[in-house]
């Protein structure tokens, strides 16, 4: 197995394709791209007289998404999240500034989303066929189900305490396929700013971070796919610009059996996959990383629960839901704002 975190790919669309081949008078247009997480990232940012080594830049880049691997993959044998899944049951372990800034991310979506964001669903991913291990997707065995649930469930397998984490059952791990790529953006972000760029996309597999404004002097303009399997089209376009934004879908990765599909994407209360009308949901928020989580967390809510939650919560969430062989869209309050005023 390779020493990369490795990620389903969500879908994006950038609608600024024509804009890039020009410039400006006084901008220029960078782009960087390459292999990371499993998957691959993607930069465009707009510069405006600075001078940049564009090496130098590349380099930083690869830098951050390298030290984010080595802290986070569940793939590499020696990083750190790899070592305290490692850990004794009951041994407290020091988590690093960037690990802990994580797991407060997770543990704060995972409270505000009913439990159903949860970094230690792993178990239940492996046993239904998605994981790492090349299993045939398959209907478990409800036997095999409840003994999974006994090493799944955030709030019952692990206690967090600042920077301190402790296993508190046998068999319990962390995976961080749902919020680690969210997390490299913003690192690559960060490595933007820090070279006095302020007009950029940054995208890893789906999940993204746009700020300032486009090379055509408007906001980030990203397309929402068509929620339907096999197939590449535009349902809707989102002005963004200073926010992170993830989609997360059950048209990418399933199985079908019986007529029933069961798609990757797991209800840790229920330890089995969504069965909801719900197949597409899109966040907005103030970073890439919390953007990342609260996707999936929307979409294991489904409309009904999630815009509930999205309301209390102030977030920004588009559902797409199945109506026979259409599909209905349905905002929240804050999401409906934003792009009023984009």
């Amino acid at each position: 197995m390779s020493g990369t975190m490795k990620f389903t790919r969500r879908s994006f669309l950038i609608m600024t394709t024509a804009a890039l081949a020009a410039c400006k008078p006084g901008q220029e247009i960078l782009k960087f791209s390459g292999d990371t997480m499993g998957t691959r990232y993607n930069v465009v940012a707009v510069s405006s007289g600075q001078k940049l080594d564009r090496d130098a830049l590349q380099g930083a880049i690869d830098a951050a998404l390298a030290e984010v691997d080595t802290q986070m993959s569940n793939w590499n044998a020696g990083s750190e999240i790899s070592r305290i899944n490692a850990a004794a049951t009951g041994e407290a372990q020091r988590l690093s500034p960037a690990l802990a800034h994580v797991m407060a991310g997770a543990q704060s979506v995972h409270q505000a989303s009913d439990g159903r964001f949860d970094v230690t669903v792993g178990p239940l991913i492996d046993l239904w066929g998605f994981g790492a291990d090349g299993a045939m997707p398959h209907i478990p065995a409800d036997a095999d189900i409840a003994d999974a649930m006994t090493r799944a469930g955030q709030s019952d397998v692990l206690a967090i305490s600042g920077d301190t984490l402790t296993k508190t059952a046998p068999g319990a791990g962390i995976y961080l396929a749902a919020i680690g790529k969210g997390y490299g953006v913003d690192r690559v972000a960060d490595t933007l700013r820090a070279h006095g760029l302020k007009d950029f996309m940054v995208e890893i597999g789906g999940d993204l971070y746009t700020a300032g404004l486009n090379p055509e002097g408007m906001s980030w303009q990203i397309g929402i796919e068509t929620p339907v399997a096999g197939q590449r089209g535009l349902y809707d376009v989102v002005n963004v610009s200073g926010l992170g934004m993830a989609t997360s879908g059950d048209y990418r990765n399933f199985f079908e059996d019986a007529g029933q599909r069961y798609s990757h994407i797991i209800d840790p209360a229920r330890g089995r996959p969504i069965l909801h009308d719900t197949v597409s949901a899109t966040v907005l928020t103030e970073d890439a990383m919390l953007a990342d989580a609260w996707a999936t967390a929307m979409l294991v809510l489904g409309r009904e629960r999630g815009l509930e939650i999205a309301e209390a919560n102030d977030l920004a969430v588009v559902f797409i839901d199945r109506a026979g062989d259409a599909f209905v869209t349905a905002q929240s309050s804050r999401y409906a704002a934003l792009q009023a005023t984009a």
